[in-house]
């Protein structure tokens, strides 16, 4: 399917055409392992697989589209000039949205920093970038302290 520059649209269900709400019987199937292939779903939905593969890419139950994740990270950072640039930069990197920053005065040295971030649209788990953040220069420790929807 050829990506549109169109705006999604919220529908409700009732006004669609058979054969879209139908597709998304049978991707409801498949997703819930109510069906192990397109054809039995396809079957069970009552719909040619001609019509599911033609929606199937352009119409989505209004659920799957709301994929937020928020984690809530606590850092403490050596109080230098560049860290917290660094952190933020590697959480761009990694298609983190940052949602919000607290940050304590730095006492001894040392930042505590707390981070609200959405992590839907990132390529990895957050556990499995964490421990590249710790790693970074002037990060003394990086923790997942939770995990939301």
């Amino acid at each position: 399917m050829k990506k549109s520059k169109e705006p999604f649209a919220l529908v409700h269900v009732d006004v669609l055409p058979e054969a879209i709400r139908r597709t998304l019987e049978a991707k409801r199937l498949l997703e819930a392992g109510e069906a192990g292939n397109v054809q039995e779903a396809v079957r069970m939905a009552g719909l040619s697989r001609s019509s599911f593969y033609k929606y199937k890419d352009a119409v989505f139950a209004f659920n799957a589209m709301i994929r937020e994740k928020i984690v809530t990270i606590s850092l403490v950072l050596e109080h230098k000039s560049g860290v917290l640039s660094q952190v933020l930069g590697f959480l761009a990197s990694e298609n983190v949205n940052v949602l919000t920053v607290h940050q304590s005065i730095p006492l001894q040295g040392e930042a505590t920093v707390s981070l609200s971030v959405d992590t839907a649209q990132a390529a990895r788990e957050p556990e499995e970038w964490i421990r590249e953040l710790a790693g970074l220069s002037g990060v003394r420790r990086a923790l997942i302290v939770g995990v939301g929807h």
